[in-house]
C-alpha cells in the first residue's frame, strides 16, 4: 500500500559552511502538517545501504551516480539532474507496494516522519524541523508555519495570565520563563515566514510563485502576529518591572518600619517613645534623633518616586491591554471574513457538483 505522505525535492539551496556543499530541501505533507527537511546527497549514500540493511533488500529504486570530477555546487546542470534524480528515488520507495522499506527506522529519521503521524505531539515535534535554516519555498509549509506562529503566540500569552495570576515568586518566575521561550520561539518563526514570503514572491527558487494579492494578505497576517508579538514582549517586561518594584517597594517599607519605629512604653496610661539600641541598624546607630527624622524623609521620598515609576508602568500595562483589545477586534472581524469566504466557495462547489451530477 502507497504512504499517505507526498514527497518531493522542488529546489536546492546552498550551505553557509566554509566548505560549501548542496543540500537539497525535501518537502513533506502529512495529512495534517507540511514541513521542509534538508539533507546533503552523502546522507542519501547514507540512507541506501542503511535501507538495505535494516530491509533485508535493496530498495527498488537507485540513487544519481556520484560524480568524481565536478560538483553541484559549480554546476547548476549537474544539481539540477541530481535533485531530479533524488526526487524519483525517494518518490519510488514511498509509492512501492512494499512497505518494508517504509517502515525502517533509518526511513523515518531521514524524512523525521513520527512512528505514528496522527498523534498530535508527535506532529508538534516534526514541526520544527524548518526551524534549521530549511528556507520556506513552500505555500502549503508557510501556512503551516503561520499557524504554529500563531499557536505559540497563544500559548506566550497563557503562560503570561497564569504569571499574572500567581502569587508565588517561583510560580512566577517559571511562568514568564515560559512565556519568553514561546517569544523566542515566535521571534524565530516569524523571522522564517518573513523570509518565505520573499521566496515565494520571487522565481529565483523556481516553485509555486504567489499571486499580488495573496501575497499581500499574507504579509498583512504576519504583520498582525508581529504586532501581536511585541505587544506581549512589551507586557512581559512591564510585569518584570513592575515584580522588581513591588519588591523595592515592600523592602523600602520594611526598612522604614525598622527605622522609624519606636517601642512604646506604658507610663501611668500613657505611651512614651524612645529609641532602643537593639532595634537600631548601621544607618542608624551613628546618627541622632534628627538624623533619624531625616533618614526617614529620605526614604518616604524614595518610595514616593518608586510608586510614580510604578504607576507608569500600570499606565504601560493599560496601554497594552487596549492594544491587545483592538488587535482581538481585527483578529474577530478576519476571521469573520475568512468564514464568508469559506461559505461563498462552498456554494460554488455544490453547484459544481450538482452540475457534474447532472453531465454524468
Amino acid at each position: 500500500m502507497a504512504s499517505s505522505v507526498e514527497i518531493s525535492i522542488p529546489n536546492t539551496s546552498i550551505s553557509s559552511t566554509p566548505k560549501p556543499y548542496t543540500l537539497y530541501n525535501i518537502t513533506l505533507r502529512l495529512p495534517l502538517r507540511s514541513f521542509i527537511v534538508q539533507k546533503r546527497y552523502s546522507e542519501f549514500i547514507l540512507l541506501h545501504s542503511t535501507l538495505t540493511s535494516q530491509a533485508g533488500a535493496p530498495p527498488p529504486a537507485t540513487l544519481p551516480q556520484k560524480t568524481w570530477f565536478s560538483r553541484t555546487v559549480s554546476s547548476p546542470e549537474l544539481t539540477e539532474e541530481r535533485r531530479k534524480g533524488l526526487e524519483v528515488y525517494l518518490q519510488t520507495l514511498n509509492k512501492a507496494d512494499n512497505q518494508r522499506w517504509r517502515n525502517t527506522s533509518a526511513w523515518r529519521t531521514f524524512l523525521n516522519i513520527p512512528s505514528n503521524t496522527s498523534s498530535k505531539s508527535s506532529l508538534n515535534s516534526t514541526l520544527h524541523v524548518t526551524g534549521h535554516g530549511a528556507p520556506i519555498t513552500d505555500p502549503v509549509v508557510w501556512l503551516d508555519q503561520y499557524r504554529e506562529l500563531k499557536s505559540q503566540l497563544h500559548d506566550a500569552r497563557l503562560n503570561l495570565t497564569r504569571r499574572d495570576q500567581a502569587t508565588a515568586a517561583k510560580s512566577q518566575h517559571e511562568a514568564g520563563s515560559e512565556a519568553k521561550k514561546y517569544l523566542v520561539r515566535a521571534g524565530s518563526t516569524v523571522s522564517a515566514l518573513e523570509q518565505g514570503l520573499k521566496n515565494l514572491g520571487s522565481d529565483a527558487w523556481g516553485g509555486e510563485k504567489l499571486r499580488e494579492g495573496e501575497l499581500r494578505r499574507r504579509k498583512d497576517l504576519l504583520a498582525s502576529a508581529r504586532r501581536e508579538k511585541e505587544g506581549l514582549e512589551n507586557l512581559l517586561s512591564a510585569m518584570i518591572t513592575k515584580s522588581h518594584l513591588d519588591q523595592t517597594v515592600a523592602a523600602a517599607q520594611e526598612k522604614a518600619q525598622l527605622i522609624g519605629s519606636s517601642n512604646v512604653h506604658q507610663n501611668n496610661g500613657k505611651p512614651t517613645g524612645g529609641r532602643v539600641l537593639g532595634r537600631e541598624t548601621d544607618r542608624t546607630r551613628v546618627l541622632d534623633n534628627q538624623g533619624v527624622l531625616q533618614l526617614q524623609k529620605q526614604l518616604i521620598e524614595e518610595q514616593d518616586e518608586d510608586v510614580m515609576i510604578l504607576a507608569k508602568a500600570v499606565a504601560r500595562q493599560k496601554e497594552l491591554g487596549m492594544a491587545i483589545h483592538q488587535e482581538l477586534k481585527v483578529q474577530n472581524e478576519m476571521l469573520g471574513m475568512l468564514d464568508e469566504d469559506v461559505d461563498r466557495v462552498q456554494g460554488k462547489l455544490d453547484v459544481a457538483q450538482k452540475r457534474l451530477a447532472k453531465i454524468s
